[in-house]
């Protein structure tokens, strides 16, 4: 199991050292000067300012050089300072948006792994029947539909029509916290965002189901007098999962592009709406940091996914 470890730990770190390149190289082909992000265009520079300005920021040196320098400073955790933000540092943004998302993204992931486990276990012990059309049309349209679309629609209809829920933040402004308060405005957005991962866990755990409830062993213990549930739970579950841990890992990747557009909407104050806001404004330190943040926490949870795989099954260590 360690040297399994070891090679997904490699394998990480090689994605991750790619992905910074990625990141450096597509941040410096966009359109546009790096540089007229530090400009006040009121009050525009001369040419010697110009060139001061750019030798400061590095800018006259080749790309290279200019990765590896910004690389050496990442790895201390040194992530730069932030341009619109009065040139506050970069690290201590993400840290004090990194909890709120976390908050989403877990809340979400439990919503979802429990929806879609339960939902595709029922659809296939019920295989055909009305219960498993209803549960197979929710999750054909989970899957069909855009995150920003449903978090719209959720929006005016949970929010603006019903008025169910509030329309966004992660607090009522104003008012002392309380854990009913911060639950009423996470329900809607987690759920949300839960539903395109709810419905992929949901498909993938019916066809798992479906193929396990096959198997010789399966109609063995039936024939022995076995109830159905134990059936079920013990025979049948744990190794219908082996396929859907894979799932759940890959979705948490999906889940960070969806937190983007649900904190958008919601007004949620994590690291997707970091993230938008330092588009907008060209911030390429927040950019960069929160990015390279983000694609971090993917590739650990790719391995911790990578780790509980092979728990599941001993089978995966000596591939």
């Amino acid at each position: 199991m360690f040297q399994y470890g070891l090679r997904r730990l490699v394998i990480g770190f090689g994605m991750l050292i790619a992905l910074s390149m990625l990141i450096f190289l597509l941040l410096r082909l966009t359109p546009g000067n790096p540089i007229d992000a530090y400009i006040d265009p009121t009050t525009p520079p001369s040419p010697e300012q110009l060139t001061n300005l750019r030798v400061q920021l590095g800018l006259d040196k080749s790309l290279p050089v200019q990765y590896f320098a910004w690389l050496q400073q990442a790895v201390t955790g040194n992530l730069g300072f932030s341009i619109k933000r009065q040139d506050q540092p970069v690290l201590g943004l993400i840290m004090g948006r990194i909890g709120p998302t976390i908050l989403l993204m877990g809340s979400a992931l439990f919503i979802a792994i429990v929806a879609g486990i339960v939902t595709g276990v029922i659809s296939a012990v019920r295989r055909n029947s009305l219960t498993d059309l209803s549960f197979s049309v929710f999750a054909l349209v989970g899957i069909s539909s855009p995150a920003f679309l449903s978090a719209l629609i959720g929006l005016y209809i949970f929010a603006v029509r019903l008025k169910w829920v509030p329309a966004g933040g992660m607090l009522t402004p104003g008012s002392a916290f309380s854990l009913g308060d911060l639950i009423r405005h996470l329900i809607l957005p987690a759920s949300l965002l839960a539903a395109a991962q709810a419905a992929l866990i949901m498909r993938y755990m019916r066809s798992s189901m479906l193929e396990v409830l096959s198997q010789d062993y399966v109609r063995t213990a039936r024939a022995k007098g076995v109830k159905e549930y134990w059936v079920i739970a013990k025979h049948a579950l744990r190794n219908a999962l082996l396929p859907v841990v894979t799932v759940i890992g890959s979705t948490i990747g999906l889940a960070i592009g969806g937190a983007i557009f649900i904190e958008s909407v919601f007004n949620w104050p994590g690291m997707g709406l970091l993230l938008v806001n330092a588009v907008e404004t060209r911030d390429y330190p927040v950019i960069m940091g929160a990015t390279l943040v983000i694609g971090v926490c993917v590739i650990l949870i790719n391995l911790l996914t990578d780790i509980t795989y092979a728990f599941i099954d001993p089978r995966i260590k000596v591939g």
